[in-house]
């Protein structure tokens, strides 16, 4: 089933392109008509991309690894914020960290700074320093929260990324581009779709088009993020019962081994009480016969 229809991507606007004048032919393939002297997006093909998409980052989420979101223009920074950060995926709303992929290694020693400083602020440590050693390191804390604070959790390079605007953006696909990070994008009628490996064609500009787009891409992750906790619960369950099975199998094993015994140790006394029994009859036997010879004398 598409994730979305035809009525919703004219409602909000996403087959708005740019002016003619400004157009990138590459895109011919993704454009529709032209009313106006601005190009119409074709959105019976924007459906196809859009799922096509959503599927990607849905297996991406289900396999545990991240997706980053790169969004620094006026009207798409607050939306990806608050929608992504429901899915709990890195993004970067501010001015994108040259080097943020290319240098990842340096990036992550600028988030270490972080905790870093926070640690100071609780274990008594800024006590011991100055006033204005205090108000230095407070605003070094507030510039990398600001620039660096929604990747605080991204460990290694994300799987993916997903860009509203690639022109705008232009140095993240750059970096993707040369690490072979998969890409995918909103890709409007003045942009190059070459350099994205997954396009989805649409109005980058409009804020209910982005608005719209991202949250269906949010919600194929948080999708794959229920199956994988679902698939985690099913393992856990079946790991349980497996090793309650084995724990039962061990268990009977004992029982059978001390049944075992304690039948031995049985046998054992039966035989001990009969070898008795039989020893006492023999006396008695014995005694009979000395009796018997001393009668005859």
């Amino acid at each position: 089933m598409p994730r979305t229809n035809f009525e919703q991507l004219l409602e909000a606007g996403v087959h708005f392109g740019h002016l003619k004048r400004k157009w990138n032919p590459k895109m011919a393939p993704y454009i529709f008509m032209e009313k106006n002297g601005i190009h119409i997006i074709d959105l019976h093909k924007t459906i196809v991309k859009i799922d096509e998409a959503a599927s990607v980052l849905k297996q991406i989420a289900k396999s545990g690894r991240k997706v980053l979101f790169v969004a620094t223009k006026k009207q798409a920074k607050d939306i990806v914020a608050e929608n992504v950060a429901k899915t709990g995926m890195p993004y970067v709303t501010e001015r994108w960290p040259g080097g943020m992929l290319t240098n990842f290694p340096t990036i992550r020693k600028a988030v270490k700074k972080m905790s870093q400083i926070d640690r100071m602020s609780t274990d008594g440590t800024f006590n011991n320093l100055s006033k204005r050693e205090r108000l230095q390191i407070t605003r070094q804390r507030a510039k990398l929260e600001k620039n660096l604070g929604s990747i605080a959790d991204l460990s290694r390079l994300p799987a993916a990324i997903f860009v509203v605007d690639i022109q705008k953006e232009a140095n993240a696909v750059r970096e993707a581009n040369r690490l072979n990070i998969p890409l995918i994008a909103m890709v409007d009628t003045c942009c190059d779709p070459t350099l994205v490996d997954f396009v989805i064609p649409a109005n980058d500009d409009a804020t209910k088009s982005i608005a719209y787009i991202v949250e269906v891409m949010c919600n194929a992750i948080q999708e794959g993020t229920e199956e994988r906790k679902l698939e985690k619960d099913k393992e856990e369950k079946e790991d349980s019962a497996k090793s309650e099975g084995e724990e039962g199998r061990e268990k009977n094993t004992r029982l059978r081994a001390r049944k075992s015994k304690t039948e031995k140790v049985a046998a054992a006394k039966k035989e001990e009480t009969a070898a008795k029994k039989e020893g006492a009859k023999g006396a008695e036997t014995e005694v009979e016969v000395v009796a018997e010879a001393k009668a005859e004398e």
